[in-house]
């Protein structure tokens, strides 16, 4: 297949500043470098990405790549397990030995779906993977605890939040607690183990679950308060929380509960970083800056900023340990994009040939040198040959 780059294309269109600053957050305006995207039919490649020897990867120059899981195959040599279809959220953990572990969801429907396990030693090599949830539904994203547990979110009607142990130790338990709606991702405040989720529906909504109880550092998260948020403004201000006061939605959706509260267009991933939840908006192509302390949400990126944007289909979102922003994209180009404390709007990754997939999961090791995602769907577009990788590099 023949590739272009960006910087061939005649009369590349120029683009906008972002209408909106985000105050102490950094003011996130036009990136330095061209978007790649498609003309004439062609895959357009970034000149900053270069070929990383694993085949449809592209990735900046200095850094590798590997293949380290395909669905339906296993993933250690004689140990039998076979990695699951549709890898979707992932987040990574760190182990005493001085490994890791990274974790992936399976978005499988009807009771299909769970999570899986992939250990490493502390020279990155694949030692171990394994189940830790089965027999749930389209499981999505989710979010890493600071107690060292994943939540796995259903992404369903009346779809629940599920805690799993990532060293498969203990079993999972469901968490109705956290409601009854279509979860999508959850990203915990360490401060005050308060865990903010998003709802993936056009009319969706931005919650919020406070412990019932703190023992020892572990939160209770069998009894608590389930909120609502209600933002004085279009595009960000001041927040509100209102009390949903039935999470289970016997008789009415938790997002019809309070008519104040603000409708989201299609929550998808999220995730907390220095005293801020990230999380990105699908329907209007959004990354969301929400200040805790502040109680102040900030528009962080604004697809329609742009004539000619970078970062299409948001989804997935991680922070790295410099505080960059990365955003894995549903479609779009099949990359993850980066936005980072110098202003700048960059891809990092990008994969060629998965025109049916969307790229899923991105998350660091403790060391921030490892990048690890998915091809949720592969080449061939469907959810049995799903591809998870490695990029390593200095990422900082």
């Amino acid at each position: 297949m023949t590739f272009r780059h960006a910087d061939d294309l005649p009369n590349p269109l120029r683009r906008r500043v972002l209408r909106y600053g985000v105050g102490a957050l950094g003011a996130i305006a036009a990136g330095k470098l061209l978007v790649g995207c498609r003309s004439g039919g062609l895959p357009v490649i970034p000149r900053q990405l270069q070929e990383s020897g694993v085949d449809g990867l592209f990735v900046p120059e200095g850094f590798s790549a590997r293949v380290i899981a395909h669905s339906s195959s296993p993933v250690v040599a004689g140990l039998g397990f076979l990695w699951h279809a549709a890898p979707d959220g992932g987040a990574v953990f760190p182990a005493d030995d001085g490994g890791w572990v990274y974790v992936s969801n399976s978005e499988m429907k009807d009771g299909a779906g769970g999570a899986s396990a992939v250990r490493f030693d502390a020279s990155g090599e694949i030692v171990n993977a394994y189940g830790i949830l089965k027999g749930t539904h389209r499981n999505c994203a989710g979010g890493p605890t600071p107690w060292d547990t994943w939540l796995s979110c259903e992404e369903v009607d009346k779809g629940h939040v599920w805690e799993c142990d990532p060293f498969g130790a203990r079993p999972p338990r469901e968490l109705p607690a956290l409601g009854a709606f279509v979860h999508e991702a959850a990203a915990v405040d360490p401060e005050t183990f308060r865990i903010y989720l998003t709802e993936d529906l056009p009319d969706g909504r931005f919650y919020r679950f406070t412990p019932a109880s703190i023992a020892g550092n572990i939160p209770d998260l069998e009894s608590g308060v389930l909120e609502v948020a209600e933002v004085n403004g279009d595009d960000g201000g001041d927040v509100s929380w209102h009390r949903v006061d039935d999470p289970d939605a016997t008789s009415t959706p938790t997002r019809h509960q309070v008519p104040q509260s603000t409708e989201f267009n299609g929550g998808e991933g999220a995730w907390h970083s220095d005293g801020i939840i990230y999380f990105t908006t699908k329907g209007d192509g959004r990354v969301w800056a929400y200040d805790i302390e502040a109680a102040l949400l900030r528009l962080l990126y604004d697809n329609d900023s742009f004539v000619d944007p970078v970062l299409t289909g948001v989804d997935n979102v991680t922070v790295s340990q410099a505080g960059t922003v990365y955003v894995a994209e549903d479609g779009g180009n099949m990359q993850i994009v980066a936005i980072n404390p110098a202003q700048d709007v960059f891809p990092v990754v990008q994969l060629v040939g998965h025109r049916d997939s969307e790229v899923t999961g991105p998350a660091f090791d403790p060391s921030g040198t490892r990048l690890y995602f998915s091809s949720q769907r592969g080449r061939s577009g469907l959810s049995f040959d799903g591809v998870t990788y490695e990029v390593t590099g200095p990422f900082g």
